[in-house]
Formats: C-alpha cells, sequence, structure tokens
C-alpha cells in the first residue's frame, strides 16, 4: 500500500496544507484511512512523517479539519516553530503519528493518572534517514515515554523505520540504550525543555521518567486504536474532530465521504503556490538550565 501528497497553498504560511492520497489515487484522511498496521502479523505499524529531522516548524494533522491535511499548528495567531535548545536544533527525530489511533481525552489513564490529549498517539522514529514531511513509513516499535503534557498524557512511541540499514539490531528499547547511548536521554531533555522558551514550565513524565519495554508500548498503542474505533464507529463523541474518511466508513455513516465530496474540499484550498521565507528567530538559540 503506497501514498502520494499533494501540497496546497504556500509552504511557512497559514494557508499551506498537504493532502494524501491512496494508490488508486483516491483523497484520503492520514487520521482515519490509512491502517494503523502495516504488517499487523509482525508489528509492523505505519507512521505518518509530520516533522522531519533537525526542521522546526510544527507540523501536524489537523485533527479538526475535513480529510485531516498536515498543516502548521498556530499560537496566538502566529505559526508555530520548536524552538533550538541546547544542544538540539529542532527535532531531534523524525516525528509523526501512528495513524487510527486517539488518545481520548475523556480516558484517565490508569498508569499516569490524567486523560489523553485528543491527537493520535506520537512516534519519534530514530532511524538514521532524514524523512520528507507527509512521508508515510513503515516501522518497528521499540518503547514508549509517557509524558505529561499541560495534565493531559502524551505518549512519545520510540520506533525505528523498517528499512534502516541497522533495524534488525533493534528491537527493543535496551536495543536503543546500548546502540545509541545518550539518545533516550536526549529525548527526556528534548521533551522536558522544548515549550520553556514559549514561557511554558517543563514537560513532567510518569513512571520517573523510565521508558517502558516494546510490549508495553504495542499494548498503549493498541489500546488508543480501540479508542479510535469507538470515535469513528460513533460509540464516542468526536467534539471538534474531523472523522471524514473515504474508505472506512460505510454510506450510512454521517462520516462516510464520497470521492467527489472529497475533491471539493481540496480544490477548496489554494493551489500550491511559492513559499514565504522563514522567520530569522526561528534559528535562534536558546541555552536554558534548570535552577
Amino acid at each position: 500500500m503506497s501514498f502520494t501528497i499533494e501540497e496546497r497553498g504556500n509552504p511557512n504560511t497559514q494557508n499551506y496544507r498537504v493532502f494524501f492520497r491512496n494508490s488508486e489515487g483516491k483523497y484520503i484522511s492520514p487520521f482515519h484511512d490509512i491502517p494503523m498496521y502495516a504488517d499487523e502479523a509482525q508489528n509492523i505499524f505505519n507512521m505518518v512523517v509530520e516533522v522531519p529531522r533537525w526542521t522546526n516548524a510544527k507540523m501536524e494533522i489537523a485533527t479538526k479539519d475535513p480529510l485531516n491535511p498536515i498543516k502548521q499548528d498556530v499560537k496566538k495567531g502566529n505559526l508555530r516553530y520548536v524552538a533550538n535548545v541546547f544542544p538540539h536544533k529542532g527535532y531531534i527525530w523524525n516525528y509523526g503519528a501512528i495513524p487510527q489511533t486517539w488518545e481520548d481525552p475523556g480516558h484517565k489513564d490508569r498508569d499516569t493518572g490524567c486523560c489523553g490529549d485528543n491527537d493520535p498517539i506520537d512516534v519519534c522514529d530514530i532511524g538514521s534517514k532524514v524523512c520528507s514531511r507527509g512521508e508515510v513509513i513503515k516501522v518497528k516499535v521499540l518503547g514508549i515515554l509517557a509524558m505529561i503534557d499541560e495534565g493531559e498524557t502524551d505518549w512519545k512511541v520510540v520506533a525505528i523505520n523498517v528499512e534502516d540499514p541497522e533495524a534488525k539490531k533493534f528491537n527493543n528499547i535496551d536495543d536503543v540504550r546500548r546502540l545509541k547511548p545518550g539518545y533516550l536521554e536526549a529525548t527526556v531533555d528534548w521533551f522536558r525543555k522544548y515549550k520553556v522558551p514559549d514561557g511554558k514550565p517543563e514537560n513532567q513524565f510518569a513512571f520517573n521518567e523510565e521508558f517502558k519495554d516494546k510490549d508495553f508500548a504495542i499494548e498503549t498503542i493498541k489500546s488508543t486504536h480501540g479508542f479510535w474505533k469507538a470515535l469513528i464507529s460513533q460509540e464516542t463523541s468526536a467534539g471538534g474532530l474531523n472523522c471524514k474518511n473515504t474508505c472506512v466508513s460505510t454510506g450510512d455513516s454521517p462520516f462516510c465521504c464520497t470521492n467527489d465530496e472529497a475533491k471539493a474540499v481540496v480544490d477548496g484550498t489554494c493551489p500550491c503556490g511559492s513559499e514565504d521565507p522563514i522567520p530569522s528567530s526561528v534559528d535562534k538559540w536558546f541555552y536554558y538550565e534548570k535552577n
């Protein structure tokens, strides 16, 4: 199963969107229509890359927009860029989400004591390739970190692209610790500090900042898939989420979107145009040390 993207609007502006098509050329939702599993028997998952490694633009699946294209997050009327907090430059992994998952804000996690963050579950790909925005890659899950972001559970799955030359060497979180020493510590440090330059407090973590292993991670992903199933079958209120899809829901569902309706959504956006320059402030460097 392969997927392609279609860019609309002007990159580095608020009208920029990345829409998805499947191998049949049909417009789809990366949130709902791309399967969670690439190979269920081998526990290989699909990952939608939202933010390529070393970049700063906070791109994300637009869960409240029709067809859920990737767009840049906006805060206080401005495009959001993640700060460079020493010793990091932008994102230190390819960052994205596993489709057909949802961290239910109405469900309090028994381990963290906090409800979900209302988004698909996040993934950090530690492979050597710098991926492209909108790329759909197959990943092997290695472990998971439980971040608490402003009182919400925000799981961070650690995974590796199965096409990475070293993927066979990585089968659990201990392999990351052994073969890429310091990477897990850097990951905790990144997530702890990345909002501090914006005036936010440090993020906290469950399990005393420890990563849980592969089995725990897979069970957590499966539970978020269960929450997504309840969402897409209308057992759970969608709230402000847009659940329109072209491949999952049947014709009697309000979430079922025809090909013509999907095309109209894309045609209603601006054609792809020239990009705006990235603000020079994005390259600013922050040194932060907890007092």
